[in-house]
């Protein structure tokens, strides 16, 4: 994969930055911080989107899905102000802009905003999910992408790319090095929810899976076009 991209989306994990034993862990926040510092160059426009797993997990027995839902997107809120103060502190310029507004805290995300910040080489970071209930943080940055008109989105996770099985489970599995958007939906691969497919299909944003907790990576992919993860196109 010869990666030519100049405004990037990358999705994070909230379990990025959590060590297991905290929600949001100095540590993990600042490799994330390290990883983007050393990958991007002077060209770069790069937009985060963050899930919340770390802090909250959804609806459950006693909450229903909405209000479960929303506190899942309040948490986004704190996972982008950690990720992004931690940037500054790197003395990389960094912004956050929520679906919904949070008065005192942050700027309400609309698409003039982030296009103004990015073409000023401010990495931004999209928190509240999309401002609605039913929709995973994987299709929101599908959906920022596609509003920003990002040219990929790198797609950060535990694993090297895209299986035809889980591989920490099935030593047989084979991984892909490049998949259509159409054959990722009908194999129901989850690595991204289909709604997140189906908006990156149809605004022909490639979406590249790679393991972005092994040190460097984030790099290789960038800076030195390594083919080490799974390119959805």
């Amino acid at each position: 994969m010869k990666l030519k991209a100049k405004r990037i989306l990358l999705k994070l994990s909230g379990e990025t930055l959590s060590s297991g034993t905290t929600p949001v862990d100095c540590d993990g926040v600042a490799k994330i911080a390290t990883e983007i510092k050393s990958a991007i160059t002077s060209n770069t426009e790069l937009a985060i989107v963050v899930g919340a797993g770390n802090i909250w997990r959804g609806a459950n027995k006693n909450i229903d899905r909405v209000p479960a839902d929303k506190m899942g997107m309040l948490a986004t809120v704190i996972n982008a102000f950690a990720i992004s103060q931690t940037l500054n502190t790197y003395g990389l310029k960094s912004v956050v802009l929520s679906a919904s507004p949070v008065t005192g805290f942050c700027e309400v995300f609309s698409q003039e905003r982030a296009d103004y910040y990015l073409s000023k080489k401010y990495i931004v970071v999209f928190a509240g999910g999309t401002g609605n209930p039913f929709f995973t943080t994987d299709t929101t940055a599908a959906l920022r992408a596609a509003e920003i008109k990002a040219d990929i989105v790198l797609k950060a996770t535990q694993v090297d790319g895209i299986y035809t099985d889980d591989p920490k489970k099935n030593s047989s599995a084979k991984k892909y090095d490049k998949i259509s958007y159409v054959e990722a939906i009908d194999k129901k691969l989850k690595i991204m929810d289909i709604t997140a497919f189906q908006i990156c299909m149809e605004n022909k944003i490639p979406i590249y899976v790679f393991d972005f907790h092994k040190k460097g990576n984030l790099k290789k992919v960038l800076k030195d076009n390594k083919k080490i993860g799974t390119l959805v196109y």
